[in-house]
């Protein structure tokens, strides 16, 4: 066989071959599920906790700057506080805020017993010891407050009793000043004794101030004593 014609035959193979073994297939394309997004993770519970402490906080000491210490209710610095030491029971800034209100309370209360105010003295120890059971401050205006209700319900002595109005005394009011002086000038006229009976011992050193002014040279025989309500009893001389 000639050259050439083996050459056709090799050509007519690898064709016909060509045509009978066909190439693999190409595999369909498919979806690939993209990541899902990740949310932001919320606050912890002990996250949660520390913001409303730290709000009550900032809540407690707007309303004691602005003087709402125990009302309204619900509202006030020592309601909020105490939100907080239920969040935090042994948060220092609660339990000094606490203590702050309870020394504004007993000092309240001091100032209400040097204006012999008894009832209102006792409210406000009273709810100084909710806040502060056992608080030695408490106490001490406690055992004050007793004594002078003693010193007050002592029985006063017979005679004339000259009311003294409590607004213009409190005033130092010329209306206070006119009825002592003209008071003054009876107790010289009739040779009087005279029992001043005041809300306090300055009060009282203030009334017999003005009675002796009033006649100068003239020796007022007085002597005072811490009650209420404040007036001046007159007697005659022994």
């Amino acid at each position: 066989m000639s050259t050439s014609c083996s050459r056709w035959i090799c050509l007519f193979a690898a064709l016909w071959l060509g045509g009978c073994v066909s190439a693999p297939p190409v595999p369909a394309p498919r979806a690939v599920p993209l990541p899902e997004p990740e949310e932001p993770a919320g606050p912890s519970p002990e996250e949660i906790r520390q913001r409303n402490v730290a709000f009550f906080l900032q809540r407690a000491d707007a309303a004691q700057r602005e003087g709402h210490l125990i009302r309204p209710a619900g509202a006030s610095a020592y309601d909020y506080y105490l939100r907080v030491k239920q969040l935090d029971p042994g948060n220092s800034r609660a339990a000094s805020g606490i203590q702050t209100i309870v020394i504004e309370l007993v000092g309240r209360a001091r100032d209400a017993l040097r204006r012999r105010s008894f009832a209102r003295v006792n409210s406000l120890l009273n709810r100084a010891e909710e806040l502060a059971p056992g608080n030695a401050l408490v106490g001490e205006v406690r055992a004050q407050l007793a004594s002078e209700r003693s010193r007050a319900s002592v029985k006063l002595p017979e005679g004339e009793r000259v009311a003294l109005p409590t607004g213009a005394l409190s005033a130092r009011s010329d209306a206070a000043t006119e009825l002592l002086q003209d008071t003054a000038r009876r107790i010289q006229r009739d040779n009087l004794r005279v029992l001043i009976v005041a809300r306090s011992d300055a009060e009282g050193r203030w009334i017999y101030r003005q009675l002796r002014e009033a006649v100068s040279g003239y020796r007022v025989r007085a002597n005072i004593r811490v009650g209420s309500p404040p007036q001046l009893i007159l007697q005659a001389q022994e």
